[in-house]
């Protein structure tokens, strides 16, 4: 009907949120491995900050894409990232304020928060999988979640398999899997740019 504006489509709020999760992870790989290279007791705040920013993040999808009572796997993904923020945070130690004692603590530390980077890679990814699915008939570019979600869960259970051992471990360590993270998100925002033209040039010539 003329003068009626079509429904928005969910893809315009989706492809920026990938971009945008795109942006910070790949951010937090760069500071990290620079961390890594330093020492700097920054690393025990990014290791707090990444389940942190994950469970941001899935709060304003699940805002944006109908409030959180109505995506489920969203808002348990949400509730399992701030445990997991708070677990790591715990886990590191409660001097965190004094420099000193968070690099000690940061050292001796690593296996136990790997392991908690481990069960939480393992339920989030399961959980991103989940959301992946249920969009993918109003949605595109899903199956480039879904393959992360899968990951992000074998991921996981490799984090719980190297925290038993006896290597040393650090912070980039971690790298890889955001590293892997920020190419999904990549991929899924690029996939939906190029439809997005596609389709516009489409009603276009149509």
């Amino acid at each position: 009907m003329r003068g009626q504006n079509p429904a928005p489509s969910p893809n315009g709020w989706l492809k920026s949120y990938y971009y945008l999760r795109f942006a910070v992870s790949a951010a937090w790989v760069a500071v990290a491995v620079t961390v890594a290279k330093t020492g700097s007791p920054l690393a025990a705040v990014m290791l707090v900050a990444y389940p942190a920013w994950d469970a941001l993040a899935n709060y304003l999808d699940a805002r944006r894409s109908g409030r959180l009572g109505r995506n489920k796997s969203q808002l348990l993904n949400f509730v399992v990232s701030i445990i997991a923020t708070i677990a790591v945070a715990i886990t590191l130690g409660r001097s965190m304020n004094a420099v000193l004692a968070v690099a000690i603590t940061l050292g001796r530390s690593m296996n136990a928060v790997l392991a908690v980077y481990g069960v939480w890679a393992v339920v989030s990814g399961a959980l991103q999988l989940l959301t992946a699915v249920r969009r993918w008939k109003i949605s595109g570019a899903q199956w480039s979640m879904i393959l992360s979600g899968a990951q992000s869960a074998l991921a996981g259970l490799f984090f719980v398999k190297m925290a038993a051992g006896t290597e040393a471990i650090g912070i980039v360590n971690v790298a890889p899997y955001a590293a892997f993270g920020a190419f999904y998100f990549l991929v899924s925002a690029v996939w939906l740019s190029v439809d997005g033209a596609l389709r516009k040039s489409s009603r276009a010539v149509s």
